[in-house]
């Protein structure tokens, strides 16, 4: 196990499979300044971690006991990126809970498999393809450029500006009279971000955060 001496706090968190999912998890983790323990039963993909995350061991995730040893239960977060090998996933949420880790996520490949990771102490339940899968079909079928979709029917866009709008003001352009979404702010090229205020204009060259139903977000963006 790679160490660099700290010990584990509640900003730092255990990241189990790191695979695809479980090692983005963890790298974008890293990057956002906390610690992470990476564990994972293939001794190849830990050495490969072994220089880029705080700490990284070779271990079976559903003995609680390889836990302990290595401080998990200290953990008050843990990611579980195990997706295709169901019981080992299910096994490892249970595992976790038990010996007292208080917010687990877990990453499911079926509903059925999100069910019973619930149940056996999954406080999240993740389902990274299915949610790629719908941000996709949204902006191969819209004007949008990004998209991301809440589960009580939010959604936030980036998208154009309808042409009609260029070069008006926020207030005068009306778009949430018009369309009902609410404009969360402005990025032209070359500058930072912008909060949106009654009397931003609308740019030609840049695009416009913003937010609403799934409905009027789709609605605006093929307006643009």
């Amino acid at each position: 196990m790679a160490d660099n001496g700290r010990g584990p706090s509640d900003d730092n968190v255990v990241v189990i499979g790191l695979g695809r999912f479980g090692s983005q998890v963890a790298d974008s983790l890293v990057r956002l300044g906390h610690e992470v323990l990476g564990i994972d039963e293939n001794a190849k993909i830990v050495q490969a971690w072994a220089d880029r995350l705080t700490h990284v061991a070779q271990a079976d995730s559903t003995d609680s006991e390889a836990l302990c040893q290595l401080g998990v239960q200290e953990f008050s977060r843990a990611v579980v990126g195990i997706g295709t090998d169901i019981e080992a996933s299910v096994m490892t949420v249970l595992t976790l809970a038990e010996i007292g880790v208080t917010e687990i996520w877990a990453k499911a490949i079926s509903v059925k498999h999100g069910k019973i990771l619930a149940r056996v102490g999954a406080d999240h339940v993740i389902y990274p393809e299915a949610a790629m899968g719908d941000r996709v079909a949204h902006l191969i079928t819209s004007r949008m450029l990004d998209f991301i979709e809440f589960d009580d029917d939010f959604a936030i866009a980036k998208t154009r500006a309808p042409r009609d709008t260029v070069g008006r003001s926020l207030s005068d352009a009306a778009l949430r009279a018009r369309y009902g979404v609410t404009v969360v702010g402005v990025k032209r090229p070359g500058e930072d971000f912008t909060y949106a205020r009654p009397e931003t204009v609308v740019p030609a060259d840049g695009v416009l955060i913003v937010a609403g139903t799934t409905e009027q977000v789709q609605r605006f963006a093929a307006a643009t």
